[in-house]
């Protein structure tokens, strides 16, 4: 009998170790606050939507499910600031389709993949970007004089800046752009790093430079090209 009870007790022990450790395994334990519907998704929908939704240039990014395979991936691709394609170094230049991330948004990317990648309460999840308006390059209406700048360059009349693109890029990919105004202020205007050709766009400043006559564009190396887009 007490041979007996003691087998009906190892058995038990170990059937409830086996339950145990299959509903262990059939859920996945996070170690971050961070979530898709509260954090991420604001991310994606803020710097990759414009590529990355349903008909768009690349595949959707734009629910929790399209996105969690994809994970690992898009915490690489954007800690080597691979995605979202920019080129431009942040804070040389302000413009205003920057879709450049942050170096804050780069740490809640990493920790929400890291922490098991939790999706939230979708309640808290951001509005739908209207993809009709939203260009992920920008776009000038018509067509804007144009300025090509080599080595040094003086303006000679006052001029109002709109934009600037790399149209020639070194071997080594990095371009950098200033202004010098005739006071001797220095206005940063594009700063290129591993450049991607292809990712060859125009950057649009949040507000159109303005420069008086005599004001000086510097563009090194000598042999890069920028094209400034006047108004």
């Amino acid at each position: 009998m007490i041979l007996a009870m003691r087998r009906w007790i190892i058995t038990i022990s170990a059937v409830a170790c086996l339950s145990s450790t299959l509903w262990l395994g059939a859920h996945t334990f996070y170690t971050t606050k961070i979530t898709w519907s509260r954090d991420v998704s604001r991310i994606v929908y803020r710097n990759c939507s414009s590529c990355h939704h349903p008909g768009g240039s690349s595949f959707s990014l734009m629910t929790y499910k399209e996105a969690r395979p994809w994970a690992e991936s898009i915490k690489h691709q954007v800690l080597e600031r691979r995605m979202p394609p920019w080129n431009a170094v942040k804070g040389f230049g302000d413009f205003a389709n920057d879709h450049g991330l942050s170096q804050e948004d780069l740490e809640i990317v990493g920790e929400w993949v890291e922490g098991g990648c939790p999706e939230g309460d979708p309640a808290y999840m951001p509005s739908t970007p209207d993809f009709s308006t939203m260009a992920a390059g920008g776009s000038m209406n018509g067509r804007a004089p144009e300025l090509a700048v080599s080595g040094k360059a003086i303006i000679k009349h006052a001029v109002v800046v709109a934009g600037i693109g790399p149209r020639q890029v070194p071997e080594g990919g990095e371009l950098q752009a200033i202004a010098i105004e005739p006071n001797g202020t220095v206005v940063p205007l594009l700063w290129v790093e591993n450049f991607n050709p292809d990712w060859r766009q125009t950057y649009y400043f949040r507000e159109p430079l303005r420069f008086p006559a005599g004001t000086r564009v510097e563009v090194s190396p000598r042999s890069g090209i920028v094209l400034l887009h006047l108004k």
